[in-house]
């Protein structure tokens, strides 16, 4: 992590703004940064400096660069842009203002309702329905990469270890996902599918829904066996409160048999949503699905109340139930289908098949050119034919209120369309002013969109500001609300974004620690990280900077050294008995040999 705080204060690919470190792992380290082009804050996953030499790591990153491109859904952090230049390789994320669900879970100190769990539940399998859709498969799902925002959004992240379908499976086999959450092929090497990161899901829904882990052990190796040998204990005997359903889905999830697991992350989102539903009708009844955020923590509203004596689903009718709901959705698909088919027919038959065995009904366009507008637009013949739009526009060559243009123009002749034919007529305005509209603090494109289509022909003109966001409208000439010509000129002054003042980095090397905080604060710069080091120079000089001097920054940028602490101390040397061939010296004789 030292080695990244250079990273700080710094801008990369002049537009992200590196403002603190967030978090970090074994791979990266994840910054918060300011985007200084779309204006908003942003996280910047980037490779650690001591593993961008090493091509595997450098691999691993790509494949997440190139996993993490491929999705788009609520449910999964957004990532906005990828950098991969020989300097560094870094990922563009959004800022999630939130905790991990791992941390969710060690607050409450206890398993999670079945309602809420199962509200989490959901969103991950949605998640994890995209990623798999995509041909991704994230092999490290667990409760330390699944995020939970303040409104109860879940979003999954980190996909440093993913794998596209189509790669081959290259890594070894210690950096398949975490043990505790790992699938059995997984921890024994083997290749893995969809199914291995379902297999994880039903751990952290497990863990979710009992407050504890399935498997632990002294050694991760322990815990790997546990994973391939045993059968976890059911979530009922550990918590009695977890319904039977819940329970069942919970192990069918992490089946340690691939062919009993769950074939696809729909399958099992399927079964969630079943069983959200009964668990909803048969146990309580709810004000609504939401988590609200009290005193830091999140839980989830419920006004309950008994239901009569349903009581829960026991295995039996649970399963005889989802084989009736299975038989139902074969129909209702069929159902749909068909639908489907007839609806398309229908499609077919009036918007082309029918043309093409009936005469199109064909209208010649009359000229509407030189006549007064309401005339036109109330004539009764054109009732049902025609669908007018009006615009008025100043025309000093044609008397007010009559038709100057039209489109269609006049003497074409076009379909008859079901809801009539739109036909847009141009006016002559007898108002020779209008009110300059208020257009500051509009993006320009607006702006010079209603602007023109008043007539007004538009001039563009750039200015640095600091007030106002770049793109946007400092100011116009004319000002608001003054009465100007029609068909007259005006001018829209566009900000630039703050003006960018550039500073030669001073020097700093050989001087005081006093003396380079004074230095950089001459020349409007700041001070970074200030460290400290063993050096062969003078105790207390600097001895290291970044950026080195010369290097032109912007204003006010920080400037980071490194301040000598001395050369290191050495041991005293031992003092010299003398060598016994030497001739003796003796110590009252000034010096002189004794013979």
């Amino acid at each position: 992590m030292d080695r990244m705080e250079k990273y700080l204060g710094q801008r990369l690919d002049d537009r992200y703004d590196i403002l603190e470190a967030i978090g970090s792992g074994g791979m990266a380290v994840v910054f918060k940064a300011k985007d200084n082009v779309l204006n908003r804050f942003v996280a910047i996953k980037m490779l650690r400096d001591d593993l961008a030499a090493d091509e595997e790591f450098r691999r691993r990153f790509q494949t997440e660069s190139q996993a993490v491109a491929k999705l788009s859904h609520p449910n999964i952090v957004s990532v906005f842009d990828v950098s991969r230049t020989p300097e560094h390789e870094y990922i563009v994320m959004e800022l999630i203002d939130g905790i991990t669900l791992k941390q969710y879970m060690t607050k409450k100190h206890e398993p999670l309702s079945p309602r809420e769990a199962t509200h989490f539940a959901i969103q991950i399998a949605k998640a994890l329905s995209h990623a798999h859709s995509r041909g991704i498969i994230h092999r490290d799902i667990k409760p330390h990469n699944i995020m939970l925002l303040r409104d109860g959004t879940i979003k999954v992240a980190d996909f440093g270890i993913a794998r596209l379908v189509d790669t081959q499976n290259t890594m070894s086999q210690g950096t398949f996902g975490t043990v505790h959450y790992i699938s059995p092929e997984q921890a024994k090497g083997e290749d893995v599918d969809e199914r291995s990161d379902i297999y994880s899901f039903g751990i952290v829904l497990y863990e979710m829904i009992t407050g504890q882990l399935p498997f632990d052990g002294d050694t991760p190796v322990a815990v790997a066996v546990q994973h391939i040998s045993s059968v976890a204990e059911y979530p009922s005997e550990i918590n009695p409160s977890v319904p039977e359903a819940l329970e069942i889905i919970t192990m069918t999830a992490m089946n340690p048999n691939l062919d009993e697991r769950y074939e696809s992350a729909d399958a099992i989102l399927a079964d969630l949503e079943e069983f959200r539903k009964s668990f909803n009708a048969n146990q309580v009844a709810v004000n609504d699905d939401k988590l609200i955020p009290i005193e830091g923590r999140y839980i989830m509203e419920e006004n309950v109340r008994p239901l009569g004596n349903t009581g829960e689903l026991n295995r039996g009718s649970y399963m005889r139930r989802r084989s009736r709901a299975s038989r139902v959705s074969l129909l209702s698909g069929l159902l749909c289908v068909l639908v489907f088919i007839v609806a398309v027919a229908i499609f077919l038959w009036n918007y082309w098949v029918r043309d093409v065995f009936s005469e199109a009904d064909r209208i010649d366009i009359p000229s509407f050119v030189d006549s007064d507008y309401e005339t036109v637009i109330f004539m009764e013949e054109y009732k049902g034919v025609f669908s007018f739009t009006v615009l008025w526009e100043y025309n000093p060559d044609v008397p007010a209120n009559l038709i100057f243009r039209q489109t269609p123009e006049g003497g074409s002749s076009v379909v008859k369309p079901d809801d009539g034919i739109l036909v847009t007529l141009w006016v002559s305005s007898s108002q020779t002013s209008l009110i300059m509209p208020n257009v500051v603090n509009k993006d320009y494109r607006i702006a010079r969109d209603e602007l023109e289509k008043l007539g007004f022909t538009v001039e563009l003109e750039y200015e640095s500001s600091s007030s106002v966001t770049k793109d946007y409208v400092i100011s116009t000439v004319p000002e608001a609300r003054e009465e100007i010509p029609v068909l007259s000129t005006v001018r829209i002054i566009i900000s630039k974004g703050p003006e960018i003042t550039m500073i030669a980095v001073p020097e700093l090397i050989g001087k005081s620690q006093a003396q380079a905080i004074a230095a950089l604060e001459n020349v409007n710069l700041t001070y970074g990280n200030i460290t400290t080091a063993e050096s062969e120079a003078p105790t207390g000089t600097v001895i290291w900077q970044s950026p080195e001097a010369g290097t032109q920054v912007e204003e006010h940028s920080k400037v980071n050294f490194q301040v000598s602490t001395g050369p290191a101390e050495t041991p005293p040397e031992e003092p010299d008995e003398g060598d016994p061939d030497d001739p003796e010296i003796d110590p009252d004789d000034g010096g002189a040999e004794v013979e």
